[in-house]
């Protein structure tokens, strides 16, 4: 069956249809009864609105599932044959992994473990089984492992839910996703609330993914007895390497993706002239193009590009990377939850590299670009990494470039003050809607 689509901010408003044929946009039909029965004169609700109640009860579904960061990785989107060059052994494993996911989502029975190195492919695959079934209505959490550690830290102090409750609600929720399992600091609290949750779901059996890409001998060993339960337990391992980095190394020439996107240059940018886009729309993406190139001729101070999922701003920020890359600088161009993962993984004690170093390379570098700030978990180790990032190169004011779709306030207020300090930074709005494809590859002349 298809997958349905998560459903847009817009369609989550409880309203009626004004064209509605039957209620006339009221929302409400009265019932065609006698003046005897019970519910003569008592209004119903028209269908329509009851169409629009779903589609809120969807919305905050899909909010509650903390997928949005994670909404592209689906099971259209994943690749099972990986990189070029993969040995047999490796795209089977990949294959593998693909089948019994999507069996998985299908059914909701047992356990799902998902083992292999990081970048193999196992958190989009987790994410692919929460995207499919939250999208019929299945109450979902996806959660890394040290962002639901945050969560119940944060609890402890929030005036909006008490840690009880929190922690019921992960505990009891229909589907749980635990993603990089043993990349969370691992002190007695951590592993005591960890296995108080994988504990409960395994006695009552209820619908659990994990992922991890430590060996299950270097787990808790309570949690390693549970995972290692075949009958309720289907545990895949894949062989496949990082696929967004050709020697799996996290060091600074391959944590970014900008290789993924090496076709995307200011020469093959669709100005969508063919779309006859309204006058303004089409100024933004003309003055996008202008500024951007001008920026990846002589970076300096900072960019930030905004506009809606799909309006061009990713493909002109890799524009940029690519141009300077030609040059032979260096940059990292990366995706915001991509860099937070490869942070987190860090803590695992079979990273190959520490925590500070990585850190101090993404910091420091040349020319940063990241890519979709907002869209990551919003736990606090979230903001504060991010923040103590993004500060360190306010205040040496090294070249940075930023896209986001957030809203200012979705953004953490100290590093939206920093963004539109129009000392540093220069900012463009792209008000042009998704693209939707085209033929049009005309430049400003």
């Amino acid at each position: 069956m298809d997958k349905p689509q998560p459903p847009s901010s817009k369609q989550s408003m409880l309203e009626a249809d004004p064209a509605c044929p039957n209620c006339g946009g009221t929302g409400y039909l009265r019932q065609d009864l006698p003046v005897t029965d019970p519910n003569f004169g008592r209004l119903i609700l028209c269908s329509c609105r009851e169409r629009s109640r779903a589609q809120q009860d969807q919305a905050r579904l899909y909010h509650l599932s903390n997928l949005d960061a994670f909404k592209d990785m689906t099971f259209e989107s994943f690749n099972t044959r990986g990189r070029l060059g993969l040995g047999d052994t490796q795209v089977h494993s990949l294959e593998l992994a693909f089948n019994q996911s999507r069996q998985y989502a299908q059914n909701l029975s047992g356990w799902l473990l998902l083992t292999g190195g990081y970048g193999c492919g196992k958190t989009h695959l987790a994410a692919a089984v929460a995207n499919f079934v939250v999208g019929f209505g299945v109450p979902t959490l996806f959660l890394t492992v040290p962002d639901l550690l945050d969560w119940l830290r944060y609890s402890y102090d929030s005036t909006e839910t008490s840690f009880e409750n929190r922690f019921e609600e992960i505990r009891n929720v229909r589907l749980l996703v635990l993603d990089d399992l043993g990349t969370q600091n691992t002190t007695p609290w951590a592993e005591e609330k960890l296995y108080q949750i994988i504990n409960h779901r395994y006695m009552l059996k209820l619908p659990t993914i994990v992922t991890t890409n430590l060996d299950l001998i270097e787990l808790d060993g309570r949690v390693r007895s549970r995972l290692q339960d075949t009958d309720m337990v289907t545990s895949v391992k894949i062989a496949a390497p990082d696929f967004r980095n050709a020697t799996a190394d996290s060091t600074i020439s391959g944590i970014g993706t900008l290789p993924l996107l090496s076709g995307h240059t200011f020469g093959n940018f669709s100005l969508r002239e063919n779309e006859k886009l309204p006058s303004d729309e089409q100024k933004s993406l003309e003055r996008a193009f202008r500024i951007t190139q001008q920026y990846a001729e002589k970076p300096k101070g900072w960019l930030v590009v905004t506009g809606t999922y799909g309006c061009g701003k990713t493909h002109l920020a890799a524009a940029i990377g690519n141009f300077r890359a030609a040059e032979g600088d260096e940059s990292i161009f990366i995706v915001v939850p991509d860099l937070l993962d490869h942070l987190r993984s860090t803590f695992s004690p079979s990273s190959s590299v520490s925590y500070d170093h990585l850190f101090e390379q993404v910091r420091t570098c040349r020319l940063l670009i990241l890519d979709d700030l907002g869209t990551q978990t919003s736990t606090p180790w979230a903001k504060e990494k991010l923040f103590q990032l993004l500060n360190y190169r306010y205040e040496a004011k090294l070249p940075t470039v930023i896209t986001t779709s957030a809203k200012p306030d979705e953004i953490d207020p100290r590093v939206q003050s920093r963004l539109s300090d129009t000392h540093i930074s220069t900012a463009i709005a792209i008000t042009a809607p998704t693209y939707r494809g085209g033929n049009s590859r005309s430049k400003i002349k």
